[in-house]
């Protein structure tokens, strides 16, 4: 399903999803939200998929929430993440972060710039990460004035240490490609024109396996990974459906927020 915000391609069982907002960094108002949800769960239950990667136009990966829309009244912070639907929710996602949560389909996220807040909550919940030597990551949650709502508490900090996470949260600094494999936030950096090649090889690997084996396994370590951090996911869940943001200082925050993002970024 490729429309003018996500493009699809599939080919050798694997299914290629571009966030396609490029002229905004990728940033998901409430359209990309919807139309990327809707292209994930599609090719979860194409017959004809086996893997998926996930990656944006370039220059970004994906600059989280659309600063522009949250601070004029939070549209996409209200119709597009899911706020309002438990974190065991059925049917079909109505954002891509609860989307890449719920699949069985094994999703590679392919970093080809910038990832930040919502964009690392989206890359975090992805099995694994293939990095563009241009790619930073970034988590401005507490420089936005807005709470987690996509898994960054708990995912994050997983990935790289509580320590390296907190560093990362509560400063809302920048790691590079480089920082990011250090500390285990990504399995691969490649040059740039190399980034999609490798993770679609990877999927083709794993299109190439027995496909029920594949996605048992991918249960499998998921729920063991959750057995201690599920009570830690509803209850971010929780809070993030409760938080009141101040819309007004978002937008009154969002210049200086996008300025510093794209210096760092």
């Amino acid at each position: 399903m490729s429309t003018d915000l996500v493009l699809v391609d599939v080919a050798d069982r694997v299914c290629t999803v571009t966030l396609n907002r490029p002229e905004a960094r990728n940033a998901l108002n409430t359209a990309l939200h919807r139309a990327s949800a809707a292209a994930l769960w599609e090719a979860e239950l194409a017959d004809d998929v086996d893997a998926v990667v996930l990656t944006g136009a370039d220059p970004a990966f994906c600059a989280g929430l659309d600063l522009r829309e949250l601070g004029g009244g939070g549209e996409n912070l209200r119709g597009g993440t899911g706020r309002d639907r438990p974190a065991d929710a059925t049917g079909e996602p109505d954002n891509p972060i609860e989307a890449v949560w719920r699949m069985t389909t094994p999703v590679i996220g392919a970093v080809n710039g910038a990832a930040v807040t919502g964009g690392l909550e989206l890359a975090l919940g992805c099995d694994f990460l293939v990095a563009s030597e241009r790619a930073r990551f970034g988590d401005t949650h507490a420089r936005v004035g807005v709470t987690p709502g996509g898994g960054m508490s708990v995912f994050l900090p997983m990935a790289v240490g509580l320590r390296k996470a907190k560093e990362m949260s509560l400063t809302g600094n920048f790691v590079d490609a480089d920082e990011a494999l250090r500390i285990g936030l990504v399995n691969h950096v490649v040059p740039h024109e190399e980034l999609l090649p490798t993770a679609v090889g990877l999927a083709r690997d794993i299109a190439g396996n027995d496909g029920p084996s594949v996605r048992h396994l991918k249960a499998l370590y998921d729920a063991n990974a959750r057995l201690d951090v599920g009570a830690a996911l509803a209850h971010e869940r929780e809070v993030f459906r409760t938080y009141e943001v101040d819309f007004d200082e978002v937008e009154r925050r969002r210049a200086a927020v996008v300025e510093r993002g794209r210096a760092q970024g």
